[in-house]
């Protein structure tokens, strides 16, 4: 059985200002990283057919990628082979005209295994309810963190944290050209709850136990370090596993939760920490 152990770190050999630099570098470089695509591309993140409208064909096919690709009047948004099976491709359009691009592929000789389609009003509204759903439960979590610990810094790192595990993932799906969909926003739903737990159990030990600052740090970063690693291994075997079996929603929901669980442990023990540390040593005998 395999054991994990947190190290100790020697928090002392650093400064707020050298533990805050780092994470506060890293979510600067994020949000220049979505401005810039947002000038360039008019959105911070691609969109996929779940917020475009689209449709999607599962076709096998002894024909070519390339011969795939022209064998239909409009031109395919993309044309992906699927790993699990040979000759078997997934078309992406932006029309919704399902119906139409089937028969055009039943033309050409391949075998429509799977369809589906998305009309554009459908996916506006979709993209609208994500946003909203996104917005209510960030809302929700900084009210929870104020209402908990009724002071500013230690609630305003948890909201920077979680703010910070949200966008730092979004910009590397932008930099790596996935596109948003359901399943993508459903794992940053997800990861608001994951940050919210690792900065309050954090918070918890040093402002509310006993004990000096850096044996209540290391408690709760053997609690909350070893959860947070189980999940991320966890998580990059389902994304593995889902990729290889080309189950998609399961993969992009495996790979965003390993990019902000990764952050999170960046942001929770060196930003989140420094602002505590401040707090505690500085800014309450202020």
């Amino acid at each position: 059985m395999v054991e994990f152990t947190v190290p100790e770190i020697d928090y002392s050999r650093y400064s707020n200002r050298q533990l805050a630099a780092v994470p506060l570098a890293v979510l600067a470089v994020a949000l220049a990283v979505l401005v810039g695509s947002w000038a360039i591309a008019g959105s911070p993140v691609a969109t996929g057919i779940d917020f475009n409208g689209g449709s999607e064909l599962t076709v096998e096919t002894q024909l070519s990628q390339e011969e795939v690709r022209s064998a239909f009047d409009t031109t395919p948004v993309a044309v992906q082979g699927v790993q699990a099976e040979a000759d078997t491709y997934r078309v992406t359009f932006d029309s919704s005209d399902v119906s139409g691009l089937t028969d055009q592929a039943e033309s050409a000789d391949m075998t429509v295994l799977q369809s589906g389609s998305t009309p554009a009003t459908f996916g506006a509204d979709n993209q609208r309810w994500a946003l909203i759903g996104l917005v209510i439960a960030f809302a929700g979590m900084s009210i929870l963190a104020f209402a908990l610990f009724r002071t500013f810094v230690p609630s305003i790192a948890i909201v920077i944290s979680a703010f910070s595990d949200i966008v730092v993932p979004l910009a590397i799906l932008s930099l790596l050209r996935i596109k948003l969909s359901l399943g993508t926003v459903a794992a940053l739903l997800m990861l608001i709850g994951y940050s919210v737990d690792s900065d309050i159990l954090l918070n918890n030990h040093i402002l509310r136990r006993r004990g000096d600052f850096y044996e209540s740090t290391y408690r709760a970063m053997e609690t909350g370090v070893s959860m947070t690693v189980t999940s991320i291994v966890a998580m990059a075997v389902m994304a593995v596993m889902a990729t290889y079996y080309d189950i998609d929603l399961m993969a992009q929901i495996g790979l965003v939760l390993v990019l902000g669980l990764s952050t999170d442990l960046m942001n929770t023990y060196m930003l989140n920490l420094s602002l505590l540390r401040w707090y505690k040593f500085e800014g309450v005998n202020r």
